[in-house]
């Protein structure tokens, strides 16, 4: 009975700790990512903080019930990130590249907004859309189980 237990709170533990949850995946210029869906206010809000690391294919993907100006900002962040809003036919808009960490406080952290209203965004580890040769129009194709 102990063990079984202590199974329920280990796999409580890891549902709560907020660890990576990477089962779905998209695709871009070839690319294949692996990918966390931050889908609510929550997830959103939280996003990619106060992340040690992040795999070269893996990232985050924002998805939001409309269209609109979208910004993020880099608040609690320890990792730089490219940032790509993407409209709702999934096609890149906007980027903002090899974005760097803020440690201050929030008011003093700049905000990265997209040039076009987007639906989604899809957050990598700094320098890859440079490394695929991402570019505006670039169709994001999402494969989500």
């Amino acid at each position: 009975m102990k063990a079984a237990s202590g199974l329920v709170t280990l796999a409580a533990t890891l549902l709560l700790s907020g660890c990576p949850k990477f089962s779905e995946s998209v695709e871009l210029r070839g690319q294949k990512f692996s990918v966390e869906l931050a889908t609510d206010d929550a997830t959103r809000a939280r996003g990619l903080m106060f992340r040690e690391a992040l795999a070269p294919n893996a990232g985050m993907l924002f998805i939001f019930d409309d269209e609109q100006p979208r910004a993020f900002w880099m608040h609690n962040c320890k990792i730089a990130l490219d940032i790509l809003y993407f409209d709702r036919d999934l096609k890149l808009v906007s980027s903002a590249l090899s974005v760097p960490p803020c440690s201050l406080e929030p008011s003093q952290c700049p905000s990265y907004a997209s040039e076009k209203p987007a639906k989604y965004v899809l957050e990598l580890a700094a320098g890859r859309a440079t490394e695929i040769g991402a570019m505006p129009g670039d169709k994001l194709s999402v494969d989500l189980r």
